[in-house]
């Protein structure tokens, strides 16, 4: 997967020096050259999102990983978003798999959309409001329905079996 390549070689910049290992602190980020950043895969978009994120970081706009856990997830949403480069969906993988917040269902991605669809038989996939509402029985659980919906997706299959009501 490209991201992970890219992470890994960003990480190769930070402390250990390792493809897994941490990736550099912010103030380290915004030390580096465009070049070495480009290097590791970044566009010139993506250095300016993260050298914007890393800034904002510093300047205290986003929250430390030990505050961050302390926000409820539409809060830590409101917070980052108007941050160039990060958006609601952003955040939402944040939650999710940074910071393993069990009920976080982003009906914005296409695969969790097309998950749905399969799972559920549908023609076209729901849109993110009809989604929204149709997840609801499964708080407090919807991280894990998303990854369901994430593997269904990836399936080669036009319909998957209808598990979710027996």
């Amino acid at each position: 997967m490209a991201a992970r390549r890219i992470f890994g070689r960003l990480c190769l910049l930070g402390p250990e020096a390792s493809e897994d290992g941490t990736p550099p602190a912010p103030d380290a980020l915004l030390a580096l050259s465009e070049d070495a950043l480009r290097a590791c895969g970044l566009s010139a978009s993506k250095q300016s999102a993260m050298r914007g994120v890393a800034q904002a970081r510093l300047d205290g706009l986003v929250p430390s990983r030990q505050d961050a856990e302390a926000l409820e997830d539409e809060d830590l949403i409101q917070r980052l978003i108007p941050l160039r480069g990060v958006g609601r969906w952003t955040v939402e993988m944040l939650l999710m798999l940074t910071l393993n917040r069990p009920d976080v269902m982003p009906v914005d991605d296409f695969g969790v959309r097309e998950g749905w669809r399969r799972i559920k038989g549908l023609d076209i996939a729901p849109k993110p409001k009809a989604l929204t509402i149709e997840t609801l029985p499964f708080s407090p659980y919807r991280s894990a329905l998303a990854w369901y919906c994430w593997r269904v997706a990836e399936e080669r299959r036009k319909t998957a079996p209808n598990v979710l009501t027996g």
